[in-house]
């Protein structure tokens, strides 16, 4: 299981529906956390339906989970190379697009560096293997540089919550709330509160027809700077909210914008996928943008 917390607690925001769409929710465990689905419809389709989704989460789990040792991503990490199914170059590629528009903050190769801090390891030789630009994708084949590993625990839940998502509208559904980790809402308006874990709840957010991710470093700590690391930058934000179009895209950006300074922020909130952007720094106030 990846665990990454987060702190977006969901606030009762239901409006009037007729008879016939009836409210059917859901809730259970995968990525090491609570994970819950609503939808609105009739009860004949959302049954089926659930159990669709319930399968997509297991197939995501199986394919990134650093702890199974069976996943894609965990034979990829062992052997180096590997030949992965087409969701996996599917999310590959929003990871890089992340990457790009990061400035390379966001980067799924500092496993060796997350490892070497956990386990008290060579640091400065887990440095030396951070590098996205040296992992290639041919086809479907992906090679890491020598000593490298990947971890995608800063995607992986919004790359399945957009999968969960899309298929429920695919079949009719206009009206969902898809928490995997991040929230991706269809129709709405869904609140959500904005929380920390040193400063505690500090505003509420209204979505509708997009999706929210928050990364906050000290939610899991390791080492003085908490889970999120980087071959250079260290945190400058207790936590960063991004509401985008795509729940993949906010959960990467929101890991990676924890690293930017304000500038850097601002830059990537011009991306026209982006719709805010949510700062808390370290004493607890927010910036907006």
């Amino acid at each position: 299981m990846m665990v990454r917390r987060r702190f977006l607690a969901v606030a009762a925001c239901f409006a009037a529906t007729p008879a016939l769409a009836q409210r059917h929710a859901w809730t259970g465990r995968a990525f090491g956390a609570e994970v819950s689905i609503e939808l609105h419809g009739p009860a004949d389709i959302a049954g089926p339906a659930l159990e669709e989704a319930r399968a997509l989460i297991a197939e995501v789990e199986g394919l990134f989970s650093l702890y199974d040792p069976v996943s894609e991503l965990a034979r990829l990490n062992a052997k180096g190379a590997r030949k992965v199914p087409t969701r996996f170059i599917d999310l590959m590629r929003i990871a890089d697009a992340a990457h790009q528009v990061t400035s390379g903050l966001f980067d799924p190769t500092v496993q060796p560096l997350w490892r070497a801090l956990v386990d008290g390891g060579d640091v400065e030789a887990a440095h030396a293997r951070i590098g996205w630009d040296q992992v290639t994708c041919q086809g479907s084949h992906v090679t890491l540089a020598p000593g490298q590993s990947l971890t995608f625990n800063g995607i992986a839940q919004g790359f399945a919550t957009d999968l969960v998502s899309d298929m429920l509208r695919a079949q009719g559904f206009e009206r969902t709330l898809v928490n995997i980790g991040e929230h991706r809402g269809t129709g709405g308006p869904w609140r959500l509160g904005l929380s920390d874990p040193i400063h505690g709840m500090l505003a509420m957010r209204t979505i509708e027809n997009r999706a929210v991710a928050t990364s906050s470093p000290m939610a899991t700590p390791v080492g003085p700077n908490g889970h999120i690391v980087h071959s250079v930058q260290s945190p400058r934000w207790s936590t960063v909210s991004v509401e985008a179009d795509t729940a993949a895209m906010a959960d990467a950006l929101s890991t990676g914008l924890v690293l930017a300074d304000l500038e850097q922020v601002k830059q990537v909130r011009r991306e026209p996928y982006v719709h805010r952007i949510t700062l808390v720094d370290p004493s607890g106030d927010l910036i907006t943008l």
